[in-house]
């Protein structure tokens, strides 16, 4: 580093009164203004934030966003959010992802954010665990108590969880207490109804990929449509390796059909040759063909051509 460079301080470090005295916060962000830009250097709110990572160029494309990060103070509105999301374990070089994604959670009060966070420590779930979910979903914390406990509530019930599988199910997918409960209810309705899976091989695709209960309804129906009717491959397998129903739709449909081409596609467990799902499709493209195929990569890769 040359000794011009300038030493950015920490968001967090404090300042003396000296330098308090000279930070100059403008009022308010004026109507025809479609940019934070010329406000960073004069505004301690938004250098901070743009020491800590924050997109302003991304938050001032939402609505009111730019004009309530301007209003709010550092000191009394800002820092005190940022030392809780620390204390609560969320590591300082994720802080401007989050603030991004969700810059609302600088506007919550802290006895709102310390309820949330003490109520879902009486659902089990540990600190780290909670620091993580906030990570991977920033609204969380926005959300009510009544609201979490809802969610938690429906997920337990609707799917026949037990506690623990309900919190393991949440903390790998936090989305799943922020979303809409209208598509997730949609997805289940889909697997038993349109699907025909039993309760318990739901219960199983929920818990080994939550992403299941959030995925786009066509493209799900895609995929289960042709492991399901074109591969001919039963309920319980799909059940048994729900990570396929997860996977890239192309890539199910080139390999399939090039194992159809040679001969091999045999997905059946009691016949020999068997290949199962997830060798099917979690393999990379030289393992598939050396290991499955019993092919070379260029030979897949010239049938890829003629599709």
């Amino acid at each position: 580093m040359g000794l011009d460079a300038v030493v950015r301080p920490s968001p967090l470090q404090e300042i003396s009164e000296e330098e308090a005295i000279q930070i100059q916060v403008p009022s308010a962000l004026p109507p025809d203004s479609f940019t934070l830009k010329p406000y960073v250097d004069q505004s301690e709110t938004l250098s901070k934030l743009v020491q800590l990572g924050v997109n302003l160029w991304e938050l001032e494309q939402r609505p009111n966003v730019g004009s309530m990060l301007v209003r709010l103070d550092f000191h009394a509105d800002v820092a005190p959010k940022l030392l809780f999301l620390k204390d609560l374990g969320v590591e300082e070089s994720k802080l401007g992802t989050i603030l991004t994604k969700n810059p609302f959670i600088l506007t919550e009060s802290l006895d709102n954010l310390e309820a949330r966070v003490s109520y879902l420590k009486t659902k089990k779930f540990s600190q780290e665990s909670v620091a993580v979910m906030v990570s991977k979903a920033p609204y969380l914390l926005n959300f009510s108590v009544e609201r979490l406990d809802n969610r938690l509530g429906f997920f337990q019930k609707q799917l026949g969880l037990s506690a623990e599988k309900t919190r393991n199910v949440v903390t790998r997918l936090p989305k799943l207490l922020c979303r809409s409960l209208e598509p997730i209810k949609e997805n289940l309705k889909v697997c038993e109804l349109e699907f025909g899976f039993r309760g318990n091989e739901i219960q199983h695709i929920v818990t080994t990929v939550p992403k299941v209960l959030i995925a786009n309804k066509r493209k799900l129906t895609q995929i289960f449509d042709f492991v399901h009717n074109t591969m001919d491959v039963p309920h319980s397998l799909i059940a048994k390796f729900p990570q396929v129903l997860n996977a890239k739709f192309l890539r199910i449909k080139e390999r399939h059909l090039f194992l159809e081409y040679l001969g091999r596609a045999q997905y059946q467990p009691s016949q020999p040759n068997y290949i199962s799902l997830d060798r099917l499709v979690f393999l990379p493209d030289d393992v598939f063909c050396s290991d499955v195929a019993l092919a070379t990569l260029e030979d897949f890769e010239r049938f890829q051509k003629t599709l």
